[in-house]
């Protein structure tokens, strides 16, 4: 995952780069590219966490994050009338990531809970 969560953020930069230079795609594309390169900064804090609630935590922001680099990315599509099967893959690979971070959040959550009720 620390390959795929920084090739999405490479990606995505790549993408903002070949946006046409106006005002609403600079702003549009920094928001992007805070939202897509936090995506692997937090996954791998979230490998670092010191707890389980702080895995939990740092999984949490990752979600967010790649949700967030969702909406940027179909409001830049809409904007520009993009219609590229890269620019698709790209959008497609952070639903993607936004649903693998939900449903890990959701077992490391459930896995605590187990551990608590067996401890």
């Amino acid at each position: 995952m620390k390959k795929r969560t920084f090739d999405f953020a490479l990606n995505a930069l790549k993408t903002i780069d070949v946006l046409k230079k106006t005002t609403a795609n600079e702003v549009m594309g920094r928001q992007l590219i805070r939202s897509s390169t936090s995506v692997g900064a937090n996954y791998r804090a979230a490998c670092k966490a010191k707890s389980t609630a702080d895995f939990i935590n740092k999984l949490k922001i990752v979600e967010e994050e790649s949700d967030e680099s969702v909406y940027w990315l179909e409001l830049i599509k809409s904007h520009n009338k993009i219609n590229d099967s890269n620019y698709e893959t790209l959008l497609k690979e952070s639903k993607e990531l936004e649903r693998i971070f939900s449903a890990s959040a959701i077992t490391a959550k459930n896995n605590k809970v187990k551990q608590q009720t067996q401890s």
